[in-house]
């Protein structure tokens, strides 16, 4: 009778961690992003001529072409840095805490949390940012954010290349 009800408790605590790891493919992703990425260009789909669109809370769409990403995949944290741009953008640097999110029976997604210098959460209680996982491999990442514009579907498109 121990030896089966301490069989269970294993078989149990076993099902437990299993269910709660992440999966092979979210962990390879998470390893072929690790390092660092310029953010080579943010696009749109479903959306007719320019738009002036904030990002993330920080700053102009425009701003983050040619931005410097961070991410590191020991600790789950890193940071992208916008380049001064004429008057329009103000160097900043951000810190992020990141994973891969896998919802059931759909595509993998990177999330991330703006963080400040003592790295707390800025968006509390506001899910932070999620972004399909289009194409990735060790040289590039493309990664997509669905939104509604003028009531109709479109998507922001990000191109990263590895630094």
């Amino acid at each position: 009778m121990k030896k089966t009800s301490s069989l269970l408790y294993l078989m149990l605590a076993v099902i437990i961690l299993a269910a709660c790891s992440s999966s092979k493919q979210a962990r390879n992703y998470a390893s072929t992003i690790d390092g660092n990425w310029t953010l080579q260009s943010v696009t749109t789909e479903g959306i007719s001529g320019k738009i002036k669109a904030q990002l993330f809370n920080e700053a102009n769409s425009t701003c983050f072409n040619g931005s410097s990403w961070k991410f590191n995949n020991n600790n789950n944290l890193g940071s992208f840095t916008i380049n001064q741009n004429s008057n329009e953008c103000a160097s900043s640097t951000r810190l992020i805490r990141w994973s891969i999110f896998e919802p059931a029976g759909q595509p993998k997604s990177l999330q991330f949390k703006r963080l400040d210098n003592k790295k707390n959460e800025i968006d509390e209680n506001k899910g932070g940012f999620r972004f399909t996982i289009v194409d990735i491999n060790k040289t590039s990442m493309i990664l997509k954010s669905e939104i509604t514009f003028e009531g109709k579907p479109a998507a922001f498109v990000y191109n990263f290349l590895r630094n």
